[in-house]
């Protein structure tokens, strides 16, 4: 008799072939600089100023003989302690594209993909790419341009839209963001696999 692990390992593995044999789905193109085909207008904007921020960090994955893989962030938090914006980016040693990857609470209005600009500069959005039960996820490549205008700037600015359609800003700082990513990790996790 199947055990739940079992189940759940085989329902995982219909939906992942039920998702990828669905024709007429295309994979998201890159969203750097990319108008949405149809875009709802909000109605009205707020700065969310409850967030405070700590500083960005520097962390490295290596795991046998793979790629070091390493994460830049920082993490924004209400009062509550509760996560309110996590930036991320994330790089392979291997790999000459980096992804940027954020993440939000729940409550967003998921068709209107988050807003990001450096400084006041030309915006990019990064669309949503899947939610769990505290918070979701917008995940893309990261153009090196905007790596380098992250590197040069001062703010980084989201604009969230909620499930009332009020867009919500936050201003990310940037100021320790070049040193730390150019820098030696904080940390450096390692894991030996033997086989």
């Amino acid at each position: 008799m199947p055990n739940a692990r079992d189940c759940l390992a085989i329902l995982l593995l219909i939906t992942i072939a039920g998702a990828t044999a669905a024709p007429g789905h295309a994979a998201p193109k890159g969203a750097q600089g990319e108008k949405p085909a149809a875009e709802v207008a909000t109605r009205g904007q707020r700065e969310a100023k409850d967030i405070s921020y700590g500083g960005w960090q520097k962390l490295c994955f290596k795991a046998g003989g793979a790629p070091t893989l390493c994460r830049t962030s920082i993490t924004g938090q209400f009062a509550t302690g509760q996560t309110a914006v996590r930036v991320d980016l994330i790089e392979r040693e291997d790999a000459a594209t980096a992804r940027l990857q954020l993440f939000v609470p729940v409550g967003m209005y998921l068709q209107h993909a988050p807003r990001l600009s450096v400084d006041q500069g030309a915006p990019f959005r990064l669309p949503y790419t899947w939610c769990l039960t505290n918070l979701c996820i917008a995940a893309d490549v990261a153009a090196p341009k905007i790596i380098r205008k992250m590197e040069s700037g001062k703010t980084l600015t989201l604009e969230l839209v909620d499930s009332n359609l009020l867009a919500l800003t936050t201003s990310i700082p940037l100021a320790q963001f070049a040193s730390v990513h150019k820098g030696t990790p904080a940390r450096t996790l390692e894991q030996q696999i033997d086989e």
